[in-house]
């Protein structure tokens, strides 16, 4: 395979930003480095940790096994193992996991000559749960607003916390991200499905070129954004829908109290209505 010799090239010492040499090779196809090391060590601690809990729980139904926030009374101090110390220690471990996964990337990258945008994109998701676990519960002042770990749990909880605001969906950062969410979701499938048709055609015909592309969307909706620019608006989107995510969590609660429906009362009392 022609990948084989492009991966020889690059599959070189350096471009490590911890560790130095000490992790700086590969196991098959897979890049290890010292913050490959430190994934595999909190992942593997985290995942242990979840099971050592779901041991001390009534069932080990993977539906219905949870891990709990310590309670409120604990506020931001360090709660005993069983009343959501377990909770605490996995969420260092889970954000240890992640932030290791994304400096990985970055020294992939640094390899590579490549820029950072695939690290810098999943750090977007990171912020998003480092919201949800630490940023808010900080704010609130108990680490037992952060959601707890499980299935239907982590389901209930958020339902719970939309109807703690009356209505959610008036919320409006919330209505940001699901705008950009479903704009994700349109723009992906607009992509996928034209280079599907150009790469696939018909029995006999020719693989189709960019031209083909841009001339689709100017004939069909007027403008072509073009094949950089639609990864560079598709990546837009999705970073802004996980952005807008964490925002409309954040306010809710630490600088919102009320019903969400109520914060548009301003609009209501706009002069022109008068």
């Amino acid at each position: 395979m022609a990948m084989l010799s492009f991966e020889k090239k690059y599959r070189v010492r350096g471009g490590t930003l911890l560790g130095g040499d000490l992790f700086d090779f590969w196991v098959g196809p897979f890049y290890v480095g010292l913050f490959g090391v430190t994934t595999i060590f909190f992942a593997g601690l985290g995942t242990a940790l979840i099971l050592y809990g779901a041991s001390q729980g009534p069932t080990w139904n993977p539906w219905q096994i949870n891990i709990a926030p310590p309670d409120l009374k604990y506020g931001l101090g360090l709660a005993p193992l069983m009343e959501g110390g377990l909770w605490q220690i996995i969420t260092v471990c889970a954000l240890g996991a992640f932030v290791s996964w994304a400096l990985r990337e970055v020294e992939i990258c640094r390899k590579l000559g490549m820029g950072y945008h695939v690290p810098f994109a999943f750090s977007v998701a990171i912020f998003a749960y480092f919201t949800l676990v630490v940023i808010r519960p900080v704010l609130l002042g108990a680490w037992g607003h952060g959601f707890p770990y499980g299935i239907f749990s982590h389901l209930d909880w958020v339902s719970n916390v939309g109807y703690q605001y009356l209505h959610f969906h008036y919320n409006p950062a919330h209505m940001i991200a699901v705008t950009f969410f479903f704009t994700t979701t349109l723009a992906l499938a607009l992509h996928g499905s034209l280079i599907l048709s150009a790469s696939n055609p018909p029995k006999g015909e020719v693989v189709k070129t960019p031209e083909h592309e841009n001339t689709f969307f100017r004939d069909s909706i007027g403008y072509s954004i073009g094949a950089l620019g639609i990864h560079r608006l598709g990546l837009f989107l999705a970073l802004s829908a996980g952005f807008w995510s964490a925002v409309c969590i954040v306010i809710s609660g630490p600088f919102w109290t009320k019903s969400w429906p109520e914060w548009w009362g301003w609009w209501l009392d706009l002069p022109i209505w008068s």
